[in-house]
């Protein structure tokens, strides 16, 4: 389920005008799910999917740990690519209910 609202959420932000960076980086223990940009700003995206609201809604997933570990990521991100100078940590959530997903993109998230 992970990988699918991956490439939905990567579908959906393109459409939006983002540009679709990199998937699935990884440092260490750390992952980004998406990393793009859009109007000079870089975006570090958190994605979650559920196929049902059984366990909630996909970015109540998101906890203060899981946002540090993104931020984590982030920091190791530029330190690789210092040319950033605008930055914003954002959650994308997919739902897909019959098939059909839904998006609810929550922006510029801090602790």
């Amino acid at each position: 389920m992970g990988k699918t609202g991956e490439q939905l959420a990567a579908a959906y932000l393109t459409g939006l005008g983002y540009t679709i960076l990199h998937s699935n980086w990884r440092h260490y223990r750390y992952e980004i799910d998406l990393i793009a940009s859009k109007n000079d700003i870089l975006h570090f995206v958190e994605v979650k999917t559920r196929k049902s609201m059984r366990f909630g809604l996909p970015e109540e997933a998101v906890d203060s740990k899981k946002l540090r570990c993104l931020i984590q990521a982030g920091e190791a991100f530029l330190f690789k690519n210092p040319q950033w100078k605008r930055i914003q940590y954002d959650i994308l959530s997919v739902s897909i209910v019959n098939g059909i997903p839904s998006y609810f993109l929550i922006e510029d998230v801090y602790l």
